[in-house]
């Protein structure tokens, strides 16, 4: 079974859409939990309105998004944790069919995020592209793969650090990724991004915990020499399609 955690705090103009993505999925081995931080804008009609599709869900504050991710992790009982977040949708109807086909076992699976604006119009695919085959030390050039294009199994994943504000998320994907004896590139697009999510809100905030991250993995030294390139393409990025 796989768990489908969607953590959302007042999203009611983009929570729909996201549980639509979810409960239509065509794989049956699935559960979906919601985890609301106490919302008061007419989110919670809206999750009642599709109780039928949900497993589990609960509306009470938190401490921030990765407190509420934590509670979605300790509700689960899935052998694999996928993080969908409001306003974030599984790309297609047939993705965990497709991911979960046959007797496949991976303790990671990985894919590619396609990255929208507030009205759903596509900008294209994430700055950063998965490698063709992922390893940990790939995060030396930052999170090559989106949080929400992971599939993860469970008894590998941490809960999230949540001394960290806006990066716990990278933390969590590489100590997950350290623990992986088998990893497998899906090759399809799993996801579909929002932007403007917590991290782009606070992107240098974000930057500084994820240079104390990746110094806390790969040491200082590498993590200062990593981070010449990741500037020039991060500039380069910037200049050329005007988003990070």
């Amino acid at each position: 079974m796989i768990s489908v955690i969607t953590v959302v705090y007042n999203g009611f103009n983009t929570i729909e859409r996201t549980m639509a993505s979810i409960t239509s999925q065509t794989y049956p081995n699935l559960e979906y939990i919601i985890v609301d931080g106490g919302s008061q804008d007419g989110t919670i009609n809206l999750i009642k309105k599709h109780e039928s599709g949900i497993t589990k869900w609960i509306s009470e504050p938190d401490k921030g998004l990765y407190d509420a991710m934590n509670k979605g992790i300790a509700l689960s009982s899935g052998e694999y944790l996928w993080f969908i977040n409001s306003g974030d949708e599984i790309a297609a109807p047939d993705v965990l069919e497709k991911v979960f086909h046959g007797d496949n076992n991976a303790d990671f699976y990985y894919g590619e995020t396609v990255v929208v604006d507030g009205d759903g119009k596509v900008l294209g695919n994430r700055r950063l592209q998965p490698p063709a085959h992922l390893v940990w030390k790939d995060f030396r050039k930052g999170m090559l793969v989106s949080h929400q294009s992971v599939i993860i199994k469970k008894e590998i994943c941490d809960f999230y650090d949540t001394s960290y504000r806006f990066s716990a998320d990278y933390q969590w994907v590489l100590t997950a990724l350290k623990k992986s004896t088998n990893i497998e590139n899906t090759n399809m697009v799993l996801s579909i991004f929002l932007e403007g999510g917590l991290t782009r809100k606070n992107i240098l905030p974000g930057l500084k915990e994820r240079f104390r991250i990746m110094v806390k993995h790969f040491g200082l030294w590498q993590t200062t020499l990593s981070h010449i390139p990741i500037a020039f393409r991060f500039a380069g990025y910037y200049f050329k399609h005007g988003r990070f």
